[in-house]
C-alpha cells in the first residue's frame, strides 16, 4: 500500500477514534484510548514519506543553501566574465595579427607593383635605345651606300665625259646625265633617309602605346589596391591619388 495512503487511512481513524471517545460530563473534553491513539499516531509516523524529512531539513538549512547558490552563481559570472575577457583579448590578438598580415600583403604587392614598373621602364628606355641605334646604324649605312653609288656613277659620268671630251653635244648630255644620276643618287639617298626615320617612329610608337598599356595596368591595379577600403594608406601615412605612379610620372587610366 502507498505510505501516503496509510497515512489518509490512519488519520481518518485517529478521527474515528475522537468522534467516538466518551465525552466527560459538563465539558467539551472525551476520553479515548491512550493505546489506540498512540498506535494510529505511530502508524502516521511511519507511512509519512522520507522526502518530508528532506524538506523539513533543506526548510531549515535555507539561508545556507540560498548562500551557498548565491556564492556559486557569483563564482560562475566572475568565471564567465573572465573568459569573456580572455575571448576578446583573444580575437583583438587576432584581429590586430589580420590586420598586420594585410597591411604587409599589400605594402608587398605595392613594392612588386613599382618595381615592375620600374623594369617596365628599364625595359622599355633599353628598347627605345636599341630601336635608336639600329636606325641610325640602318641610315648610316644607307647614306653609306649612297654615296658610294654617288660616287661611282659620277666616275662613270666621268669617264664617259673623258672618253667624249671631243663631241660637245656628248659632253653636255654626259655632263647633264651626270648631275642627273647625282641629283638621283641625293634623292634615293634622301627618300633612304625619310623611310628610316619613318621606320624608327613607328617602332618608338609602338613601344610608346606598349608602354602605356603597362603604365595603365600598374595604375589599375594600384587603384584598386587603395580604393578596396577607402581609407587605407600606405606606411608613410599620406595616400596616393589616383592615377598617380609612384616614380612621379602621371599614369592615364
Amino acid at each position: 500500500m502507498c505510505p501516503v495512503y496509510r497515512v489518509f487511512e490512519s488519520l481518518d481513524a485517529l478521527v474515528t477514534v475522537v468522534e467516538e471517545a466518551r465525552g466527560l460530563p459538563m465539558t467539551s473534553n472525551c476520553v479515548v484510548p491512550r493505546g489506540d491513539v498512540l498506535e494510529l499516531l505511530d502508524d502516521v509516523r511511519e507511512a509519512l514519506p522520507g522526502e518530508l524529512d528532506d524538506a523539513q531539513d533543506v526548510l531549515d538549512r535555507r539561508d545556507e543553501i540560498v548562500g551557498d547558490a548565491e556564492q556559486e552563481a557569483e563564482q560562475a559570472r566572475s568565471t564567465a566574465l573572465a573568459d569573456a575577457e580572455q575571448m576578446v583579448a583573444e580575437a583583438r590578438a587576432e584581429a590586430e595579427r589580420t590586420v598586420s598580415a594585410a597591411r604587409a600583403q599589400a605594402e608587398q604587392t605595392l613594392a612588386d607593383a613599382r618595381h615592375e614598373a620600374e623594369r617596365a621602364v628599364a625595359e622599355g628606355r633599353r628598347q627605345y635605345t636599341d630601336l635608336v641605334e639600329r636606325g641610325r646604324a640602318e641610315a648610316d649605312r644607307l647614306v653609306a651606300a649612297g654615296r658610294i653609288a654617288h660616287e661611282r656613277q659620277v666616275a662613270d659620268g666621268r669617264a664617259e665625259q673623258a672618253r667624249l671630251v671631243a663631241q660637245t653635244e656628248v659632253v653636255h648630255a654626259a655632263t647633264v646625265e651626270a648631275a642627273r644620276i647625282v641629283d638621283t643618287a641625293d634623292a634615293e639617298a634622301e627618300r633612304v633617309r625619310r623611310e628610316c626615320d619613318a621606320y624608327v617612329d613607328g617602332k618608338l610608337g609602338e613601344f610608346e602605346e606598349s608602354l602605356g598599356t603597362a603604365l595603365r595596368a600598374v595604375s589599375r591595379s594600384r587603384a584598386q589596391l587603395w580604393r578596396g577600403d577607402g581609407a587605407r594608406r600606405p606606411a608613410n601615412g599620406s595616400s596616393v591619388p589616383h592615377g598617380r605612379s609612384g616614380t612621379g610620372m602621371d599614369l592615364i587610366d
